[in-house]
């Protein structure tokens, strides 16, 4: 279950034999996570140094321990509606313990095996919040991309975008004019053939812009990463991003919101239990969609079980060097895949470029200004939200799977994330159980082989078809409890139950004891043998039970002639 991607690489010799290609890689998807992973921890409310840390830590120790081959792991869109809430509440000391929590309860996830389970989560309930959340991230970046100047203090959606839209007096043109820019270079760009990636062409455009606005006395200067940001590590003061790498520190002795250390309580601990929660469902979905797209384009197969052991292992790493929580990122996938990476060695050599970018660099990714960072996450939410499969569904899929698509659409963009992670569960659970009760039948049959049998009067032969739980079992069988009443016998055909639960027991039993006292027996036929186990632990095998098995249906009918010549 452990470091499974890795084994594998190594028992079919692709570890070693395929090594040159994965380091080129390596260095081309890290061009493009640097830029992503700072963007990212801005909007998660940090200094982007964090999301640089998230890179290099969770995306090598995640390749080392995860049951994907190409994964590459590191902040994501996904969380940024659920981390920026954290940080607005518990500062960035309350992030990483979240993260820290997260991360244990996403390797329990994988020890007990759920990643098969997490993986039927329905395409609707994924979609409606890939939507949502890639909504949010957008109208978030207005105020950067825009120049605004909004009152603080809003915390939900709703209340910020009216924030925004009193702030629009406050708008600067020369934000504007990079933000656009930006934009437009990434839109152009990537219909220009050939493999220098398009976030890294449109940065140094709207770098190079900014730089001229800030250094010329005929033009108004504008925000920077270095002009938003300063730091104090170690008594080395700056601003910007620190050139220096992540080292070990405890996330309980990191700021709180009123930049204090955090510290450790009971208390703590249960208000960063519903955050971790869903920081752990959302980056398991996260993590399990991307190792089924990589799959699909690599060839290879994923283990979803150590993959989530890799992912729980890489965010209890990044929680103790300073990174926010992390998950594999579909995009930094596809572009691994595409750059011809084959084993993990391409995700531990872009986690070694972007500390080693972050090492060298440093002055000069300071100079990329907000408007042009704000311009690169329009562009990562407009690819996160699925736009287009969202109106596919509303337009073309059944009515249930749409109004699911918008109820958790709505649910992340106008309540928060943790709320719609509930109600996307819950609305997973009530379309499984709802399409699964609508293949649960049962009908009355004609015995066909036992013809001799046909004329008895006064049995009638079920058949059920599909498994017998809480919520089919009381639909399926109620209609048992409506025969004649010169109905002695009852016969139910179990041979196409492969599943029963404790309540559709517990019908089967009141169904009998209704029966009884109408002095009609109920068989039961062609039980498989699990079945036969679980009924006998549950206590329907007994003499106070009036429940009777058969082999068939000739069986039944024997016993049948037989009381009935016993009685006359």
């Amino acid at each position: 279950m452990f470091a499974s991607a890795l084994r594998q690489s190594r028992a079919d010799g692709s570890l070693s034999g395929s090594l040159p290609r994965n380091i080129i890689a390596g260095i081309t998807v890290g061009i493009v996570a640097l830029p992503l992973s700072m963007g990212l921890a801005i909007a998660s409310g940090v200094p982007p140094q964090h999301g640089l840390y998230t890179a290099i830590v969770g995306g090598i120790v995640v390749a080392l321990l995860g049951g994907s081959r190409v994964n590459i792991s590191g902040p994501t869109a996904a969380f940024v509606v659920v981390l920026l809430p954290v940080v607005q509440q518990f500062g960035l000391g309350g992030l990483l313990l979240a993260g820290l929590m997260a991360g244990l309860i996403t390797v329990a996830f994988g020890l007990l095996r759920f990643g098969r389970l997490i993986q039927v989560m329905p395409y609707p309930v994924i979609v409606g919040f890939t939507s949502g959340i890639g909504t949010v991230i957008a109208f978030l970046q207005l105020k950067d991309f825009l120049g605004l100047q909004p009152e603080p203090g809003a915390s939900h959606f709703l209340d910020q975008l009216g924030r925004l839209a009193a702030a629009l007096p406050t708008l600067r043109w020369q934000e504007l004019f990079i933000g656009v820019l930006t934009l437009g270079t990434l839109i152009l760009w990537k219909k220009v053939p050939g493999r220098i990636p398009a976030y890294l062409v449109a940065l140094l455009v709207g770098t190079i812009t900014g730089v001229i606005f800030n250094h010329s006395g005929a033009l108004p200067g504008v925000d920077t990463i270095a002009a938003r940001f300063h730091f104090d590590l170690n008594g080395v003061e700056g601003n910007g991003i620190p050139p220096i790498a992540p080292h070990f520190l405890l996330p309980w002795q990191l700021p709180g919101p009123d930049g204090q250390p955090i510290g450790l309580s009971w208390e703590l601990l249960r208000a960063l239990l519903g955050p971790a929660f869903s920081i752990a469902l959302l980056g398991a979905l996260e993590s399990l969609l991307c190792a089924v797209v990589a799959d699909s384009m690599s060839g290879h197969q994923h283990d979803p079980d150590s993959e989530l052991v890799g992912q729980g292992m890489g965010n209890i790493a990044v929680a103790f060097f300073g990174g926010i929580p992390v998950t594999a990122a579909i995009a930094r996938t596809a572009t691994n895949v595409r750059s011809g990476a084959t084993t993990p060695v391409s995700a531990i050599v872009h986690g070694l470029f972007v500390l080693l970018a972050m090492l060298l660099l440093a002055p000069w990714l300071s100079l990329v200004p907000m408007a042009a960072m704000a311009a690169v996450l329009m562009m990562v939410a407009w690819n996160m939200s699925e736009a287009r499969h969202a109106l596919h569904i509303v337009r073309r899929a059944p009515r249930a799977d749409a109004a699911v698509l918008l109820t958790c659409f709505a649910l992340t963009v106008i309540i928060d994330m943790q709320v719609a992670v509930a109600g996307g569960l819950a609305l997973a659970s009530v379309l499984f159980i709802r399409r699964v009760t609508e293949l649960t039948q049962i009908k009355t049959v004609e015995p066909r082989e036992e013809t001799e049998y046909q004329q008895q009067k006064g049995v009638v032969l079920y058949d059920l078809d599909g498994p017998m739980f809480f919520g089919a079992a009381h639909k399926a069988l109620k209609i048992v409890t409506s025969v004649d009443r010169d109905v002695h016998t009852v016969v139910l055909d179990l041979k196409d139950v492969g599943l029963m639960d404790a309540t559709a027991m517990s019908n089967l039993e009141d169904i009998a004891n209704h029966l009884a006292r109408r002095h009609t027996v109920l068989y039961l036929i062609h039980v498989r043998p699990e079945l036969v186990n679980k009924m006998r632990r549950y206590g329907l095998l007994g003499k106070s039970t009036p429940i009777r098995f058969a082999r068939d249906y000739q069986t039944v009918l024997q016993s049948v002639l037989i009381d009935r010549a016993a009685t006359a």
